[in-house]
Protein backbone atom coordinates (compact mmCIF):
# COMPACT_ATOMS: atom_id res chain seq x y z
CA UNK A 1 0.00 0.00 0.00
CA UNK A 2 1.45 3.53 -1.13
CA UNK A 3 0.98 5.87 1.55
CA UNK A 4 1.22 9.51 0.28
CA UNK A 5 3.47 12.06 2.04
CA UNK A 6 2.02 14.94 3.92
CA UNK A 7 2.94 17.35 0.91
CA UNK A 8 0.76 15.96 -2.14
CA UNK A 9 -1.90 15.49 0.49
CA UNK A 10 -1.62 19.25 1.68
CA UNK A 11 -1.36 19.96 -2.39
CA UNK A 12 -4.38 18.28 -3.28
CA UNK A 13 -6.53 19.49 0.00
CA UNK A 14 -5.66 23.28 -1.16
CA UNK A 15 -6.96 22.86 -4.46
CA UNK A 16 -10.27 20.84 -3.63
CA UNK A 17 -10.76 23.86 -1.05
CA UNK A 18 -10.77 26.02 -4.15
CA UNK A 19 -13.89 24.47 -5.28
CA UNK A 20 -15.53 23.50 -2.21
CA UNK A 21 -15.73 27.47 -1.26
CA UNK A 22 -18.01 27.83 -4.48
CA UNK A 23 -19.84 24.39 -4.10
CA UNK A 24 -23.63 24.84 -3.78
CA UNK A 25 -25.42 23.68 -0.50
CA UNK A 26 -27.61 21.19 -2.56
CA UNK A 27 -24.35 19.20 -3.87
CA UNK A 28 -22.53 19.35 -0.53
CA UNK A 29 -25.97 18.04 1.57
CA UNK A 30 -26.32 15.11 -1.59
CA UNK A 31 -22.66 14.51 -0.78
CA UNK A 32 -23.49 14.33 2.95
CA UNK A 33 -26.29 11.70 2.56
CA UNK A 34 -24.28 9.60 -0.22
CA UNK A 35 -21.71 9.26 1.97
CA UNK A 36 -24.22 8.38 4.82
CA UNK A 37 -25.36 5.39 2.92
CA UNK A 38 -21.92 4.41 1.83
CA UNK A 39 -21.22 4.20 5.83
CA UNK A 40 -24.70 1.99 6.15
CA UNK A 41 -23.52 -0.55 3.38
CA UNK A 42 -19.89 -0.78 4.54
CA UNK A 43 -20.92 -1.93 8.23
CA UNK A 44 -19.55 -5.24 7.63
CA UNK A 45 -16.12 -4.18 5.96
CA UNK A 46 -16.20 -1.04 9.05
CA UNK A 47 -16.65 -3.14 11.75
CA UNK A 48 -14.36 -5.83 10.47
CA UNK A 49 -11.45 -3.20 10.82
CA UNK A 50 -12.33 -1.71 13.83
CA UNK A 51 -12.30 -5.13 15.62
CA UNK A 52 -8.80 -5.82 13.84
CA UNK A 53 -8.02 -2.79 16.28
CA UNK A 54 -9.97 -3.49 19.28
CA UNK A 55 -7.88 -6.79 19.17
CA UNK A 56 -4.55 -4.96 18.81
CA UNK A 57 -5.31 -2.88 21.67
CA UNK A 58 -6.27 -6.00 23.87
CA UNK A 59 -2.80 -7.34 23.52
CA UNK A 60 -1.39 -3.97 23.97
CA UNK A 61 -3.09 -4.00 27.55
CA UNK A 62 -5.18 -0.64 26.52
CA UNK A 63 -7.37 0.14 29.47
CA UNK A 64 -11.43 0.24 29.46
CA UNK A 65 -11.59 4.05 28.67
CA UNK A 66 -9.45 3.65 25.79
CA UNK A 67 -11.15 0.22 24.41
CA UNK A 68 -14.59 2.29 25.00
CA UNK A 69 -13.81 5.35 22.48
CA UNK A 70 -12.21 2.82 19.88
CA UNK A 71 -14.81 0.48 19.59
CA UNK A 72 -17.55 0.09 17.32
CA UNK A 73 -20.54 -1.72 16.71
CA UNK A 74 -23.96 -1.28 14.50
CA UNK A 75 -25.52 1.33 17.05
CA UNK A 76 -22.37 3.43 16.91
CA UNK A 77 -22.18 3.01 12.89
CA UNK A 78 -25.66 4.05 12.82
CA UNK A 79 -25.29 7.09 14.72
CA UNK A 80 -22.54 8.22 12.39
CA UNK A 81 -24.44 7.97 9.40
CA UNK A 82 -27.16 9.73 11.04
CA UNK A 83 -25.11 12.51 12.12
CA UNK A 84 -23.71 12.99 8.42
CA UNK A 85 -27.98 13.13 7.95
CA UNK A 86 -28.06 15.52 10.31
CA UNK A 87 -25.69 17.99 9.51
CA UNK A 88 -27.03 18.21 5.89
CA UNK A 89 -30.34 18.73 7.41
CA UNK A 90 -28.37 22.24 9.24
CA UNK A 91 -28.28 25.73 7.29
CA UNK A 92 -25.41 26.25 5.55
CA UNK A 93 -23.24 29.13 7.19
CA UNK A 94 -21.43 29.69 4.11
CA UNK A 95 -22.80 32.99 2.23
CA UNK A 96 -24.50 33.91 4.99
CA UNK A 97 -24.54 37.83 5.98
CA UNK A 98 -23.52 38.59 9.30
CA UNK A 99 -24.29 42.48 8.94
CA UNK A 100 -24.56 45.24 6.25
CA UNK A 101 -24.39 48.82 6.09
CA UNK A 102 -24.37 51.69 3.76
CA UNK A 103 -21.79 54.43 4.30
CA UNK A 104 -22.92 58.04 3.51
CA UNK A 105 -21.02 58.11 0.09
CA UNK A 106 -22.90 55.38 -0.90
CA UNK A 107 -20.77 52.62 -0.45
CA UNK A 108 -22.40 48.82 0.69
CA UNK A 109 -19.98 46.66 2.99
CA UNK A 110 -21.15 43.19 3.90
CA UNK A 111 -19.51 40.95 6.48
CA UNK A 112 -20.17 37.74 4.98
CA UNK A 113 -19.25 34.05 6.09
CA UNK A 114 -16.53 32.26 4.15
CA UNK A 115 -14.62 29.09 5.09
CA UNK A 116 -11.30 28.79 6.23
CA UNK A 117 -9.83 26.52 3.56
CA UNK A 118 -8.02 23.54 4.96
CA UNK A 119 -8.45 22.12 8.14
CA UNK A 120 -6.00 19.78 10.39
CA UNK A 121 -7.32 17.58 12.55
CA UNK A 122 -5.40 15.44 14.74
CA UNK A 123 -7.20 13.07 17.20
CA UNK A 124 -6.72 9.65 18.96
CA UNK A 125 -8.60 6.45 19.39
CA UNK A 126 -12.02 8.13 18.47
CA UNK A 127 -13.08 6.44 14.74
CA UNK A 128 -16.08 8.40 14.54
CA UNK A 129 -14.29 11.69 14.64
CA UNK A 130 -13.45 10.66 11.40
CA UNK A 131 -17.18 10.82 9.77
CA UNK A 132 -17.86 14.00 12.26
CA UNK A 133 -15.28 16.41 11.27
CA UNK A 134 -15.54 15.01 7.88
CA UNK A 135 -19.45 16.42 7.60
CA UNK A 136 -18.53 19.41 9.03
CA UNK A 137 -15.41 20.61 7.24
CA UNK A 138 -17.67 19.35 3.72
CA UNK A 139 -20.75 21.04 4.93
CA UNK A 140 -18.93 24.29 6.11
CA UNK A 141 -16.87 24.39 2.44
CA UNK A 142 -13.48 23.54 4.22
CA UNK A 143 -11.23 20.73 3.03
CA UNK A 144 -9.87 18.48 5.69
CA UNK A 145 -6.86 16.49 6.62
CA UNK A 146 -7.23 13.85 8.85
CA UNK A 147 -4.65 12.41 11.08
CA UNK A 148 -5.63 9.81 12.95
CA UNK A 149 -4.02 7.41 15.59
CA UNK A 150 -1.59 4.17 14.44
CA UNK A 151 -4.40 2.74 17.28
CA UNK A 152 -7.22 3.28 15.15
CA UNK A 153 -5.75 2.93 11.44
CA UNK A 154 -7.96 0.23 10.26
CA UNK A 155 -11.15 1.90 11.30
CA UNK A 156 -10.30 5.14 10.00
CA UNK A 157 -8.97 3.80 6.33
CA UNK A 158 -12.21 2.01 6.18
CA UNK A 159 -14.33 4.96 7.19
CA UNK A 160 -12.32 7.55 5.03
CA UNK A 161 -13.30 5.06 2.14
CA UNK A 162 -16.77 4.49 2.22
CA UNK A 163 -17.45 8.68 3.07
CA UNK A 164 -15.19 9.24 -0.40
CA UNK A 165 -16.54 6.58 -2.27
CA UNK A 166 -20.47 8.71 -1.48
CA UNK A 167 -19.05 12.20 -1.50
CA UNK A 168 -16.69 11.35 -5.16
CA UNK A 169 -20.22 10.13 -6.62
CA UNK A 170 -22.19 13.39 -5.29
CA UNK A 171 -19.63 15.51 -7.36
CA UNK A 172 -17.57 16.65 -4.38
CA UNK A 173 -13.66 17.33 -5.80
CA UNK A 174 -10.95 14.83 -5.56
CA UNK A 175 -9.42 15.04 -2.13
CA UNK A 176 -11.88 17.14 0.09
CA UNK A 177 -11.37 14.69 2.71
CA UNK A 178 -8.30 12.55 3.14
CA UNK A 179 -6.64 10.88 5.64
CA UNK A 180 -2.91 11.17 6.82
CA UNK A 181 -2.13 7.45 6.76
CA UNK A 182 1.54 8.18 7.93
CA UNK A 183 1.05 7.68 11.73
CA UNK A 184 4.42 7.86 13.07
CA UNK A 185 5.41 10.30 15.51
CA UNK A 186 7.21 12.21 13.52
CA UNK A 187 3.98 13.09 10.91
CA UNK A 188 2.48 14.83 13.86
CA UNK A 189 5.40 17.31 14.24
CA UNK A 190 5.10 17.67 11.07
CA UNK A 191 1.65 17.93 10.60
CA UNK A 192 1.38 21.01 13.37
CA UNK A 193 3.84 22.96 11.05
CA UNK A 194 2.39 22.98 7.85
CA UNK A 195 1.63 26.88 7.83
CA UNK A 196 0.38 27.76 4.96
CA UNK A 197 -0.65 24.68 3.47
CA UNK A 198 -3.30 24.35 6.72
CA UNK A 199 -5.07 26.93 7.84
CA UNK A 200 -6.63 25.86 11.17
CA UNK A 201 -5.36 23.06 12.94
CA UNK A 202 -7.59 21.28 15.55
CA UNK A 203 -6.15 18.59 17.91
CA UNK A 204 -8.24 16.62 19.73
CA UNK A 205 -6.44 14.16 22.27
CA UNK A 206 -5.28 13.86 25.39
CA UNK A 207 -3.10 16.62 27.82
CA UNK A 208 0.33 15.37 25.75
CA UNK A 209 -1.14 16.11 22.44
CA UNK A 210 -2.11 19.33 23.77
CA UNK A 211 1.23 20.45 25.21
CA UNK A 212 2.74 19.34 22.10
CA UNK A 213 0.83 21.99 19.71
CA UNK A 214 1.39 24.67 22.51
CA UNK A 215 5.10 24.11 22.10
CA UNK A 216 5.61 23.50 18.63
CA UNK A 217 2.74 24.25 16.57
CA UNK A 218 3.26 27.07 13.89
CA UNK A 219 -0.36 26.27 11.91
CA UNK A 220 -3.03 28.88 14.04
CA UNK A 221 -4.80 26.47 15.85
CA UNK A 222 -8.35 25.77 17.95
CA UNK A 223 -7.59 23.64 21.23
CA UNK A 224 -10.61 21.15 21.87
CA UNK A 225 -8.63 20.61 25.61
CA UNK A 226 -9.18 18.93 28.59
CA UNK A 227 -12.21 17.87 30.67
CA UNK A 228 -11.82 18.43 34.40
CA UNK A 229 -15.66 19.42 34.74
CA UNK A 230 -17.37 20.03 38.28
CA UNK A 231 -20.81 19.48 39.78
CA UNK A 232 -21.61 21.57 42.98
CA UNK A 233 -24.58 20.88 44.99
CA UNK A 234 -26.11 23.98 46.51
CA UNK A 235 -27.20 23.92 49.85
CA UNK A 236 -30.96 24.12 48.18
CA UNK A 237 -30.48 21.67 45.77
CA UNK A 238 -33.08 18.70 45.28
CA UNK A 239 -31.08 15.71 46.18
CA UNK A 240 -33.17 13.44 44.17
CA UNK A 241 -32.30 15.99 40.92
CA UNK A 242 -28.28 15.78 42.30
CA UNK A 243 -28.61 12.26 42.05
CA UNK A 244 -30.03 11.64 38.99
CA UNK A 245 -27.26 14.34 37.60
CA UNK A 246 -24.37 13.04 38.81
CA UNK A 247 -24.85 9.56 38.22
CA UNK A 248 -25.29 10.44 34.74
CA UNK A 249 -22.95 12.65 34.50
CA UNK A 250 -20.14 10.27 35.83
CA UNK A 251 -21.52 7.06 34.98
CA UNK A 252 -23.22 7.07 31.73
CA UNK A 253 -20.26 7.34 29.94
CA UNK A 254 -17.17 8.18 31.59
CA UNK A 255 -14.62 8.00 29.47
CA UNK A 256 -15.51 11.21 27.64
CA UNK A 257 -14.23 15.04 27.99
CA UNK A 258 -18.17 16.12 29.63
CA UNK A 259 -17.79 13.73 31.85
CA UNK A 260 -17.63 14.93 35.71
CA UNK A 261 -14.66 14.62 37.90
CA UNK A 262 -14.76 16.63 40.51
CA UNK A 263 -18.52 16.60 43.22
CA UNK A 264 -18.52 20.05 45.22
CA UNK A 265 -21.29 19.74 48.45
CA UNK A 266 -22.50 22.31 50.39
CA UNK A 267 -21.44 21.25 53.80
CA UNK A 268 -24.94 21.83 54.89
CA UNK A 269 -26.01 19.21 53.29
CA UNK A 270 -23.37 17.33 52.46
CA UNK A 271 -24.16 14.67 55.71
CA UNK A 272 -27.46 13.31 53.85
CA UNK A 273 -26.15 14.26 50.36
CA UNK A 274 -22.93 12.35 50.45
CA UNK A 275 -24.03 8.53 52.07
CA UNK A 276 -26.80 8.42 49.73
CA UNK A 277 -24.61 9.33 46.28
CA UNK A 278 -22.20 6.69 47.07
CA UNK A 279 -24.78 4.42 46.84
CA UNK A 280 -25.99 5.67 44.19
CA UNK A 281 -22.35 5.99 42.32
CA UNK A 282 -21.81 2.12 43.01
CA UNK A 283 -18.42 0.54 40.84
CA UNK A 284 -16.97 4.52 41.10
CA UNK A 285 -13.64 4.86 42.83
CA UNK A 286 -14.46 7.96 45.39
CA UNK A 287 -11.47 9.71 46.58
CA UNK A 288 -12.13 13.15 48.83
CA UNK A 289 -10.99 16.08 51.15
CA UNK A 290 -10.92 15.51 55.58
CA UNK A 291 -14.57 16.49 55.46
CA UNK A 292 -15.70 13.94 53.06
CA UNK A 293 -13.22 11.05 54.02
CA UNK A 294 -15.20 11.65 57.90
CA UNK A 295 -18.61 11.42 56.44
CA UNK A 296 -18.00 8.67 53.74
CA UNK A 297 -15.15 6.10 56.22
CA UNK A 298 -12.74 4.03 53.90
CA UNK A 299 -12.39 6.51 50.82
CA UNK A 300 -9.11 7.74 49.75
CA UNK A 301 -7.33 10.86 50.36
CA UNK A 302 -7.77 13.44 47.25
CA UNK A 303 -4.78 14.64 46.59
CA UNK A 304 -4.11 18.40 44.53
CA UNK A 305 -3.31 16.20 41.70
CA UNK A 306 -6.45 14.65 41.70
CA UNK A 307 -8.40 17.75 42.09
CA UNK A 308 -6.39 18.78 38.51
CA UNK A 309 -7.47 16.02 36.86
CA UNK A 310 -9.11 14.36 34.02
CA UNK A 311 -9.33 10.75 34.95
CA UNK A 312 -11.84 9.62 32.01
CA UNK A 313 -12.26 6.68 34.26
CA UNK A 314 -14.95 5.69 36.82
CA UNK A 315 -13.07 7.58 39.60
CA UNK A 316 -14.63 10.68 41.58
CA UNK A 317 -12.88 13.34 42.86
CA UNK A 318 -15.11 14.49 46.00
CA UNK A 319 -14.60 18.37 48.21
CA UNK A 320 -16.72 19.58 50.81
CA UNK A 321 -16.98 23.28 50.13
CA UNK A 322 -18.05 26.05 53.11
CA UNK A 323 -20.37 27.99 50.48
CA UNK A 324 -21.22 29.26 46.91
CA UNK A 325 -18.05 31.24 47.37
CA UNK A 326 -15.85 28.30 47.98
CA UNK A 327 -17.56 26.35 44.92
CA UNK A 328 -16.39 29.01 42.96
CA UNK A 329 -12.68 29.47 44.07
CA UNK A 330 -12.11 25.47 43.70
CA UNK A 331 -13.77 25.62 40.21
CA UNK A 332 -11.48 28.51 39.64
CA UNK A 333 -8.32 26.94 40.35
CA UNK A 334 -8.35 23.80 39.16
CA UNK A 335 -11.39 24.16 36.32
CA UNK A 336 -9.88 23.28 32.65
CA UNK A 337 -12.58 26.06 31.25
CA UNK A 338 -14.83 23.17 30.03
CA UNK A 339 -18.04 22.63 31.25
CA UNK A 340 -19.64 23.75 34.87
CA UNK A 341 -22.53 22.56 36.73
CA UNK A 342 -24.42 23.62 39.94
CA UNK A 343 -27.48 21.71 41.27
CA UNK A 344 -29.80 24.37 42.92
CA UNK A 345 -33.31 25.92 43.33
CA UNK A 346 -31.97 29.12 44.78
CA UNK A 347 -32.32 31.53 41.69
CA UNK A 348 -30.03 34.00 43.13
CA UNK A 349 -27.20 31.57 43.57
CA UNK A 350 -27.86 30.11 40.06
CA UNK A 351 -27.35 33.51 38.44
CA UNK A 352 -24.14 33.96 40.09
CA UNK A 353 -22.88 31.26 39.09
CA UNK A 354 -23.61 31.58 35.46
CA UNK A 355 -21.94 34.86 35.76
CA UNK A 356 -18.80 33.99 38.30
CA UNK A 357 -17.84 30.55 36.44
CA UNK A 358 -15.33 31.00 33.43
CA UNK A 359 -15.97 27.94 31.49
CA UNK A 360 -17.00 27.34 27.67
CA UNK A 361 -19.97 25.57 28.84
CA UNK A 362 -21.88 26.56 32.60
CA UNK A 363 -25.13 24.09 33.36
CA UNK A 364 -27.92 24.45 35.96
CA UNK A 365 -29.85 21.91 37.03
CA UNK A 366 -28.57 19.80 33.82
CA UNK A 367 -25.97 16.96 33.29
CA UNK A 368 -22.42 18.00 32.13
CA UNK A 369 -23.12 15.49 29.16
CA UNK A 370 -25.32 17.64 27.18
CA UNK A 371 -22.51 20.15 26.33
CA UNK A 372 -22.16 18.57 22.84
CA UNK A 373 -22.88 19.55 19.81
CA UNK A 374 -25.02 16.96 18.44
CA UNK A 375 -27.09 17.53 22.14
CA UNK A 376 -27.12 21.30 21.34
CA UNK A 377 -28.79 21.20 18.20
CA UNK A 378 -25.22 22.04 16.79
CA UNK A 379 -25.34 18.62 14.79
CA UNK A 380 -21.99 17.19 14.68
CA UNK A 381 -19.43 18.70 16.49
CA UNK A 382 -15.48 18.94 15.34
CA UNK A 383 -14.37 19.37 18.75
CA UNK A 384 -15.13 21.89 22.75
CA UNK A 385 -13.41 24.43 22.12
CA UNK A 386 -11.37 25.87 25.77
CA UNK A 387 -10.38 28.44 24.78
CA UNK A 388 -11.97 32.08 24.15
CA UNK A 389 -10.92 33.44 20.85
CA UNK A 390 -12.45 32.45 17.66
CA UNK A 391 -14.34 29.45 18.84
CA UNK A 392 -15.48 28.85 22.46
CA UNK A 393 -17.27 25.09 23.50
CA UNK A 394 -18.77 23.15 20.98
CA UNK A 395 -17.59 23.77 17.03
CA UNK A 396 -20.57 23.33 14.85
CA UNK A 397 -20.66 24.57 11.08
CA UNK A 398 -20.29 28.21 12.29
CA UNK A 399 -17.25 28.00 13.93
CA UNK A 400 -15.48 26.96 10.85
CA UNK A 401 -15.98 29.41 8.75
CA UNK A 402 -14.49 33.37 9.21
CA UNK A 403 -15.72 36.59 7.70
CA UNK A 404 -14.80 38.94 5.17
CA UNK A 405 -15.62 42.53 4.05
CA UNK A 406 -17.30 42.85 0.52
CA UNK A 407 -17.37 46.33 -0.29
CA UNK A 408 -19.69 47.69 -3.44
CA UNK A 409 -19.34 51.06 -4.99
CA UNK A 410 -19.88 52.31 -8.09
CA UNK A 411 -16.63 54.63 -8.71
CA UNK A 412 -16.31 55.91 -5.28
CA UNK A 413 -12.76 57.19 -4.41
CA UNK A 414 -11.42 58.23 -1.01
CA UNK A 415 -11.03 62.33 -0.93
Amino acid sequence: MTILPLSVLASTARQAARRLAGTPTSVKDAALREAAAVLRSSSAEILEANAADVARALDGGAPPTALDRLRLDERRLEAMAAGLESVADLADPVGEVVEGWTRPNGLTVRRVRVPLGVIGIVYENRPNVTSDAAALCVKSGNATLLRGSGGAIESNRAIAAAMSTGFEKAGLPLGAVQLVEDTRHETVEEFIRMRGAIDCLIPRGGHSLVQLVLERASVPFVLDGDGNCHIYLDASADLDVAERIVVNAKMQRPSVCNAVETLLVHRSIAPVALPRLREALEGVELVGDAATRELLPGIAEASEEDYATEFLSLKLAVAVVADLDAAIEHIARFSSGHSEAIVTTDLAAARRFEREVDAAAVLVNASTRFVDGGELGLGAEIGISTQKLHARGPMGLRELTSVKYVIEGDGQVRP
